[in-house]
């Protein structure tokens, strides 16, 4: 499996309206094979920013590399220009992408090697 991660630092204030635009994003991640799930995550606040990510679970590296060269993900991020202004940001997105190497599930069962 494959973690595809961006991480965003929200200036103050700026919460809401962030939330809101991912919330009215059109999905077009279950449109490509190797898809797992999505998370959008809101993690602790400091001073200056909240800090949120965007998580996706693929099968493999080769499906996310996939996704980020096919139409679906040209749709998905082409109105990305039109929230300008309407969020400020400290920084981001950074991107983070993570190889799993250990994979227990809910039952406990343990997959070594994941990836």
């Amino acid at each position: 499996m494959y973690i595809a991660m961006n991480r965003f630092r929200v200036v103050p204030g700026y919460e809401e309206a962030f939330e809101a635009i991912w919330r009215g994003r059109e999905g077009r991640l279950a449109e490509m094979p190797g898809y797992i799930e999505f998370h959008m995550l809101k993690g602790p606040k400091a001073e200056d920013h909240t800090l949120y990510a965007s998580h996706t679970v693929w099968e493999s590296f080769e499906h996310f590399q996939a996704w980020t060269k096919s139409e679906q993900f040209r749709a998905a991020h082409a109105k990305a220009g039109e929230n300008r202004g309407k969020v400020e940001y400290l920084s981001g997105p950074h991107f983070e992408g993570f190889e799993v190497i250990i994979h227990e599930d809910r039952s406990g069962a343990r997959k070594a090697d994941a990836a």
